[in-house]
């Protein structure tokens, strides 16, 4: 368990994307739907170097990456992808500081963690960097040497936020378990060593050791467990992807001082149920594990259940709204 999980955050935070193009309207929607809680949006629709990818390749440290047919290819030196990626996230670190001015309180920043950056992330032969442990190690090392200095950036921007550092993992389970596909696609790279994995995962966690760090995956059999080991303060996660399975790791995840960050609102446009709808299983599974109702506000923080760059921006701006209005209804009716 990390130092850090004595944290508690508001009840409610997004995942990372949202759709559209435009920062400045972005952002206003993320800080004005979460005054406790906002987050650095990223917006996907611009193109290259706005996907997250692209975003946390630009992050990198004496490392870069370049677009070809197959997606993110590391290179000898900055080029045009790598610096549309820095003028991205420039902007709307620009759009942070202009609508967060005089802001106190927790304020969220996404990247794509070490092992999803490497099954995305292709080698100059076109394999992905998974492919080789010594390109995953000096990966991981520039990543968090990239982290650090963001994290930096953002903090002389926002001066006042407590800032909550998010990993993106979806394909964490898949690299466990071997299941990320060769260039050929015709085989799959053999699953990586679970204690090298989480050793990894808790150096680049450390590339925040004054703040608390959350994982991410929308993906199922979220590994609680191993995530728990290596320092999470938080996981984020699909809440509809959970099964009984998951129950003890779960619990035992509550008890140690992890934070869930359940995914209860749908990322894609479709109807929305009522708040107290949308957290209706998370009270079923509190009362599955024997939790006290009253833990709920201090363990649980509603998101959406992924990212919302697929939604229309109406259906986004609902769903972030959405999320409040059922953090409330779990506080204000936890049993």
């Amino acid at each position: 368990m990390s130092e850090n999980s004595v944290f508690r955050f508001a009840g409610a935070t997004g995942v990372g994307s949202m759709p559209g193009g435009d920062a400045r309207e972005a952002v206003k929607t993320v800080t004005g739907s979460f005054e406790d809680f906002p987050y650095l949006p990223e917006l996907p629709a611009r193109g290259p170097g706005a996907d997250m990818i692209g975003r946390t390749a630009g992050m990198l440290v004496e490392l870069y990456a370049r677009v070809e047919p197959s997606g993110w290819r590391i290179g000898d030196r900055p080029g045009r992808d790598t610096r549309r990626a820095w003028g991205w996230l420039r902007e709307d670190l620009d759009a942070l500081e202009e609508f967060t001015q005089g802001y106190e309180g927790d304020l969220k920043v996404q990247a794509v963690g070490p092992w999803t950056l490497a099954a995305a992330l292709e080698l100059r032969g076109g394999e992905a960097a998974l492919s080789d442990l010594g390109a995953c190690r000096d990966l991981a090392a520039s990543l968090a040497e990239g982290l650090r200095l963001h994290l930096a950036e953002v903090r002389r921007r926002v001066p006042g936020a407590r800032v909550l550092l998010q990993l993106d993992e979806p394909s964490l389970t898949a690299v466990l378990r071997g299941q990320v596909r060769t260039a050929s696609g015709y085989r799959t790279h053999r699953a990586v060593d679970r204690q090298l994995v989480e050793h990894t995962l808790r150096d680049v966690i450390g590339a925040h050791p004054d703040g608390p760090v959350a994982v991410h995956s929308c993906a199922p059999d979220v590994p609680f467990a191993l995530l728990r080991r290596a320092g999470a303060d938080a996981v984020s996660f699909d809440f509809a992807l959970l099964t009984e399975r998951d129950d003890d790791v779960i619990g035992e995840a509550v008890e140690a001082g992890t934070r869930l960050f359940a995914g209860v609102v749908p990322g894609t446009d479709g109807p929305l149920s009522d708040p107290a709808g949308s957290v209706m299983g998370v009270r079923t599974l509190w009362r599955r594990l024997g939790l006290h109702p009253g833990l709920l506000a201090e363990a649980v923080t509603l998101t959406p259940a992924c990212g919302l760059a697929g939604a229309s921006p109406a259906y986004a701006r609902r769903a972030l709204a959405q999320c409040v209005q059922a953090a409330r209804s779990l506080a204000d009716n936890p049993e």
